[in-house]
């Protein structure tokens, strides 16, 4: 196992704000995927009073080799959790939001109407709240996909996570170029929403082929990307291979912006709903 270089160790102090962004989240009975992924940011965003929540419970029904998310038989549907999303939105005064979920092959529509209900309450609660979702493949339903697009949300993400020639490894339940089809259908299907996706870094990718993947992103028309360097959550995942340096990531972001990309997040720390706001905010200067 590689031993993790200095600029990926933190030191965290709990704070009232983290507290009052747990114990707010108890009571309503919503899950973040901050807490399900082991994210390594959720400290600092819980102490700003934020977090991405995570619809549609908490068992996932892919068992992808990066991801913490639990596989297991999916929990029902809970009709009244799009009202309490939005009740939180509303308690955390958040002015952008991230709602994202685990996949849901086991739903006719993959779970697409449940987002679309969990956008149109944070939007009727807080007219003036930006909702970004972040969504599953939806097994390349696209009829799924305008149900969510038909919500109006402000970004569409769906992300890409690694190069294609990784897939088989890292990913063996999804599809490369079915991702890049979901990223394509979403300016087609709503062209004033913004497209984004992520991607992780140190599982044993080139750099050439980090390069095909922002090509290929840009030739479907994705408008946001993040790059962000891939820790894996237990000895039981897909091993890190390289921990990447802060200096590269910044070749990696200069790159993506020359090849068009609106907006470029690329650091160790960097996860796809990590200073999210700032994606739509850099635009809007």
């Amino acid at each position: 196992m590689l031993e993790k270089p200095h600029w990926l160790k933190r030191t965290y102090r709990d704070n009232s704000n983290l507290n009052y962004v747990r114990e707010m989240l108890s009571a309503l009975q919503l899950n973040t995927i901050c807490d399900a992924a082991m994210c390594p940011n959720y400290v600092e965003c819980f102490s700003k009073k934020t977090a991405t929540f995570m619809i549609l419970g908490v068992n996932c029904t892919r068992n992808c080799r990066f991801c913490n998310v639990i596989n297991r038989e999916p929990q029902k549907v809970d009709a009244d959790e799009p009202n309490r999303v939005a009740e939180a939105v509303t308690k955390l005064g958040l002015k952008y939001v991230v709602i994202t979920s685990v996949t849901r092959d086991d739903l006719p529509d993959g779970g697409a109407g449940h987002f679309a209900a969990t956008i149109r309450a944070i939007h009727k609660s807080n007219p003036h709240t930006a909702v970004e979702v972040l969504i599953p493949d939806f097994q390349g339903n696209k009829d799924a996909l305008k149900i969510v697009a038909d919500a109006n949300p402000e970004v569409i993400s769906h992300n890409i996570e690694t190069v294609k020639d990784l897939y088989d490894q890292v990913r063996p339940q999804a599809i490369y170029a079915r991702s890049l089809d979901v990223l394509k259908s979403i300016k087609e299907l709503a062209p004033q929403t913004r497209s984004k996706t992520g991607i992780m870094l140190g599982l044993g990718e080139t750099p050439e082929q980090v390069y095909q993947v922002m090509d290929d992103l840009r030739t479907v028309g994705c408008e946001f990307l993040t790059i962000g360097q891939y820790l894996a959550p237990s000895s039981a995942h897909y091993p890190v291979q390289e921990y990447i340096t802060p200096e590269e990531f910044d070749r990696y972001g200069q790159i993506a912006k020359e090849k068009g990309f609106d907006f470029v997040a690329s650091a160790p720390f960097v996860r796809s709903s990590y200073h999210a706001a700032e994606a739509l905010e850099t635009e809007a200067k």
